[in-house]
C-alpha cells in the first residue's frame, strides 16, 4: 500500500523537456498569430505579411533555442555546482526550436493559400484551436483537469493576440 501512496519521481530533464515543448508551442502560437494579424489589419499585402511570418519563425526559434539552451545549461551547472553535460540542455534546445517553428506555421498556413481577408480570422482561430488543445495536452501531462488548463491557454493566449491586433489598428492610424 505505501508503495502506491508515494509520490512518483519524475527526471529532471523529463520535466525541463515538457516545460520547453509548452512554452515554445504557445510562444510561437501567440507572438505569430499577433505579429500576423498585426501587419494583416495594417492593410499589408499578403506576400510581405506571409515573408514576415517565415522570417519571424527561424528568428524567434532559433533564438528561443539558443536561450533556452543557455538558460538550461547556467541552470544545470548552478543545481550541481559544478560544469555539467550539455546534453539535457542540447535536448532543450532543439525541443524549443522545432516546437516554436512547427507550431509557427499553424497561424502562417492561411496567408500561403487564401486571401487576407480570409486568412486572418482562419489564422487566429487555428491559433485558438491550437492552444486549446495545448492545454489539454498539458493538463493530460500533468494530471489536473484538462479542461480547465485548455481554457486557461486560450484565455491567456488569446489576450496576447487581442493585443497584437489592436496593435496593427492602433500603429495603421500611424502612417
Amino acid at each position: 500500500m505505501g508503495a502506491i501512496l508515494r509520490p512518483i519521481r519524475v527526471k529532471a530533464s523529463a520535466i525541463a523537456y515538457i516545460r520547453t515543448f509548452i512554452f515554445g508551442v504557445e510562444d510561437s502560437l501567440v507572438s505569430t498569430v499577433g505579429l500576423l494579424s498585426g501587419i494583416a489589419i495594417a492593410e499589408v499585402p499578403r506576400r510581405t505579411i506571409f515573408v514576415t511570418g517565415v522570417v519571424l519563425l527561424f528568428v524567434e526559434a532559433l533564438s528561443m533555442a539558443a536561450g533556452s539552451f543557455l538558460s538550461e545549461h547556467t541552470a544545470e551547472d548552478y543545481a550541481q555546482h559544478r560544469e555539467v553535460s550539455a546534453r539535457t540542455s542540447t535536448i532543450v534546445g532543439l525541443i524549443m526550436f522545432l516546437s516554436y517553428l512547427l507550431a509557427g506555421l499553424i497561424p502562417l498556413s492561411p496567408y500561403l493559400f487564401a486571401s487576407v481577408s480570409v486568412a486572418l480570422p482562419l489564422s487566429i482561430t487555428l491559433s485558438l484551436i491550437a492552444l486549446f488543445g495545448l492545454g489539454l495536452i498539458g493538463g493530460k501531462l500533468s494530471g489536473i483537469s484538462m479542461l480547465r488548463q485548455a481554457i486557461q491557454m486560450a484565455l491567456i493566449g488569446g489576450s496576447a493576440i487581442a493585443v497584437g491586433t489592436l496593435a496593427g489598428l492602433w500603429s495603421k492610424n500611424l502612417l
